[in-house]
């Protein structure tokens, strides 16, 4: 017969944690582990930052071995100057990913990654910011975008839009598209949206005009003007229907966000208009909610920005099937260039896209 516990001298009730069913954590045992997925799986069995890498390889192993999810990869930040173009790569190329939602400058920097161009470490003891604008170096943190790899963007978004027929609205997934087959056509290195025209994956840029794409678009505008040729037509909305329809026809949603930003909010607030077109009577549908969220961005959620926001705030917004429904969520406040490779590497490694 099992004892009660029995209240101490403080009115205490000590509880043995085994029979309470509590998970134990372990030591690191670094010797054991010869592949990401073990020492990530090992992470998960600690704590701190390293349980919720751990935790996230989980979430992200769920989503894709989820055959009726469709996955949202939602990219902030200088990711690829930081070097991770070719985990998103890996992530579009594995099947993983469904479709990419990111800031412009992303897609700007990985289009001169793609075709061959590089980016470069800064050295302060060489020159100040006033002497790297003098030399035509753009500093990212510790990294250098020189303006000529800028120049060669420029030059290809040129070739796209010159051939564009001016009858056709433009936005960006169409944008990006037309990029990724230049890729193809074009350049022999890896890059995101070569991958992503190769594997038919939508890639949106919400704030298109915030970046130096938009920038070009703007100057071939121009361009037009002065030939007086017809204009190009720029249209966002094409891009909210097109995303819109997309997630409409799923059968259950998952969203990988790193960083946070216009293309977090952007990706979640479609569960927000699917209800509206519910109330309003404009479609019979249900609940449209992502199932699965998983986050990787070092924000803190007491700025009271999106960026930082935990995943049972957007429950309250409709954005996320809670917990207690089934929803699966992960939040990992980590630098992405630390946490995004151990996380992936695992996964891939798990299903298979990379031998283990």
């Amino acid at each position: 017969m099992a004892k009660t516990p029995k209240k101490t001298v403080t009115g205490r009730v000590l509880h043995d944690p085994v029979k309470d069913k509590l998970r134990p954590i372990f030591p690191l045992d670094l010797s054991k582990c010869r592949t990401i997925d073990e020492l990530v799986r090992a992470m998960g069995d600690t704590a701190f930052t390293g349980r919720q890498i751990g935790d996230a390889a989980d979430v992200l192993e769920a989503m894709a071995r989820d055959k009726d999810c469709f996955v949202v990869m939602t990219l902030s930040g200088a990711l690829t100057v930081g070097k991770m173009g070719l985990i998103f790569c890996d992530l579009i190329e594995s099947g993983v990913v469904k479709a990419i939602v990111s800031t412009g400058a992303l897609m700007a920097h990985g289009l001169v990654e793609a075709t061959g161009h590089s980016h470069f470490r800064y050295d302060p003891a060489k020159m100040d910011d006033e002497e790297l604008f003098v030399a035509g170096y753009n500093r990212v943190y510790d990294s250098l975008e020189p303006e000529v790899n800028l120049d060669h963007v420029e030059e290809v978004m040129d070739l796209i839009l010159d051939k564009w027929d001016a009858s056709e609205v433009a936005c960006s997934w169409k944008i990006h598209r037309r990029i990724g087959e230049y890729l193809v056509k074009h350049s022999k290195g890896r890059g995101i949206l070569k991958s992503a025209y190769e594997h038919n994956v939508p890639v949106f840029v919400p704030a298109f005009t915030d970046s130096e794409l938009g920038i070009d678009f703007a100057l071939h505008k121009i361009a037009r003007t002065m030939q007086k040729r017809q204009l190009l037509r720029y249209d966002p909305f094409e891009d909210f229907e097109k995303f819109a329809d997309t997630m409409l026809a799923t059968n259950r949603m998952g969203i990988f966000t790193i960083g946070g930003g216009v293309p977090r909010n952007w990706s979640q607030q479609f569960g927000v208009y699917a209800e509206l077109l519910a109330r309003r009577g404009y479609k019979k549908l249900p609940l449209k909610r992502y199932n699965y969220g998983l986050r990787v961005c070092p924000e803190p959620v007491h700025w009271g920005g999106l960026s930082g926001s935990t995943y049972t705030e957007a429950v309250s917004w409709g954005k996320f099937v809670p917990p207690e429904e089934g929803g699966r969520f992960a939040e990992v406040f980590d630098d992405a260039t630390v946490a995004l490779p151990l996380i992936v590497g695992a996964v891939l490694q798990r299903i298979g896209y990379y031998k283990k």
